[in-house]
């Protein structure tokens, strides 16, 4: 045999070791997926364990489950009352899933071998880039580190506000641990809580209560790298190395469109939620009109995928539920703890009907212009994230035929954008509706793209990139 050939042979079989080698790799997204599913599972399995369950209440695994999946993706839809059915150990372990997932798994693996000092590896950089969705893979274990820090920071200070009000009410013991369970949920906007089936709504007309939970879902919601960015043009401007008149102006393009579309729907979403309900003698109609306003801007900001709740979601009015739906279908922004679509894609979305109405080629915003890769990711995400709430609605209406369509839609909404409010359903779901609930918030959490990387990874390898098909006109509208 010829050296050539010789050389040739050992080449391609280098080659087929390779490609083999490769395939039993998993994803970063596959990754990202199952490690949320064992984490839940495992969560599940402890739950479902008799030490976790008080006296006289019954766990079955389908709750053990359900309840799992609502603490790590963040959820706060629950089928039993933490308050009452679960042991001290039960909501130990549901207060750690609920950390777990508004850190991040992949956030705590991270600081798990920087504790240990092991060296991360590339492609567990590529998992921390992707699972905070990050342009750049530069600095990431600063990030990781900055992120924990900020989460655990945020808390402290929302248990200590938190502290004023419950550990006079429940006492030092129980007071202190009401209020950094609450701090914990609100910040990771979990919506999980120990004070009963009403949640915070006999807090309705307590301005510290409120506006604790308030600051916490928001800031939360910002997103780590808004935090940043303002954090640093903040301390330029107290340096006096930057007008105060120019502080907005020197922000990032994302920190700008973070901040005005959060402003948009906070602000916007309380005053129709208040015209809508302020006559509606089932929500608010009774309160003082300081009562209503607080009350009104507390239900735009918990369907931020917050899912605390001051008012009976079950008696808002048609017009309110359906806001209600919209907010909680965009959800939080990129790199926080909440869920939905993300500000950004809906307010990018909303640019590029402007600018296609205008005739614009290029979508703008603060004099600046958004690539067109953003455009196609935005319409990709809310493409996928409608598509599978759809799916998900048809098959809770076919499981649960007698269950009212709003009621269900609100449901799976909720779920599907990890908020947590419910219209009374959650409690009356059938076996086949819970386990529907917890593929809804399981998709939610770790995102519909994520899920469809995963899932197409080996299709998309199969039929490679950049081929260019000839093009061909189609009417639209």
């Amino acid at each position: 045999m010829k050296q050539g050939d010789l050389r040739k042979g050992e080449s391609l079989k280098r080659k087929i070791l390779l490609s083999a080698g490769k395939s039993k790799k998993f994803s970063t997204a596959q990754v990202i997926a199952l490690s949320f599913a064992l984490t839940i599972f495992l969560g599940g399995l402890v739950l479902w364990m008799p030490p976790c369950t008080a006296a006289g209440e019954h766990t079955s695994f389908t709750d053990a489950m359900f309840t799992a999946t609502t603490c790590v993706c963040v959820t706060g839809l629950v089928t039993v009352t933490t308050a009452q059915h679960w042991t001290l150990a039960g909501k130990a372990v549901i207060l750690i899933l609920i950390q777990i997932g508004g850190i991040g798994l992949i956030a705590l693996a991270s600081i798990l071998f920087i504790t240990l000092h092991k060296k991360i590896s590339m492609r567990n950089r590529r998992m921390i880039q992707e699972s905070y969705n990050l342009d750049r893979m530069s600095g990431l274990v600063t990030v990781v580190k900055r992120v924990v820090a900020c989460v655990f920071g945020a808390e402290a200070v929302g248990a200590l506000c938190y502290a004023v009000r419950f550990v006079p009410q429940f006492g030092p013991v129980k007071g202190a641990g009401q209020s950094v369970f609450t701090a914990v949920s609100a910040f990771c906007n979990a919506g999980v809580d120990l004070l009963g089936e009403n949640s915070l709504a006999p807090y309705a007309a307590d301005p510290l209560v409120n506006f604790t939970t308030i600051g916490l879902v928001v800031a939360s919601g910002l997103g780590f790298t808004v935090w940043w960015d303002l954090w640093a043009k903040s301390r330029r401007v107290f340096r006096r190395e930057l007008a105060p008149g120019r502080w907005f102006q020197s922000l990032r393009l994302h920190s700008k469109l973070v901040l005005v579309t959060t402003a948009v729907l906070v602000f916007g979403g309380a005053l129709l939620i208040f015209i809508f309900e302020h006559n509606n003698p089932r929500t608010i109609a009774g309160m003082p009109l300081g009562v209503q306003l607080m009350a009104s801007l507390f239900q735009s900001v918990t369907t931020r995928t917050a899912g605390f709740l001051t008012v009976d979601q079950g008696a808002l009015s048609n017009a309110s539920a359906v806001l209600c739906l919209v907010l909680m279908f965009i959800g939080g922004s990129p790199m926080g703890t909440a869920g939905g679509v993300k500000t950004t894609t809906a307010a990018v979305l909303v640019l590029s009907v402007v600018s296609n109405l205008k005739g614009k080629r290029d979508v703008e915003f603060a004099h600046r212009r958004i690539r067109a890769g953003y455009i196609r990711s935005a319409v990709v995400v809310t493409g996928m994230g409608f598509m599978t709430l759809l799916f998900l609605c048809l098959l809770l209406m076919a499981a649960m035929p007698e269950a009212d369509s709003m009621d269900v839609i609100y449901e799976l909404t909720s779920a599907a954008a990890t908020v947590g409010l419910t219209r009374g359903l959650t409690p009356k779901l059938t076996l086949a509706g819970k386990w529907i609930i917890i593929l809804a918030m399981y998709l939610g959490r770790i995102g519909p793209l994520t899920l469809g990387t995963a899932v197409l990874a080996r299709a998309r390898n199969f039929h490679g990139e950049g081929t260019h098909l000839a093009e061909e006109d189609v009417m639209i509208g």
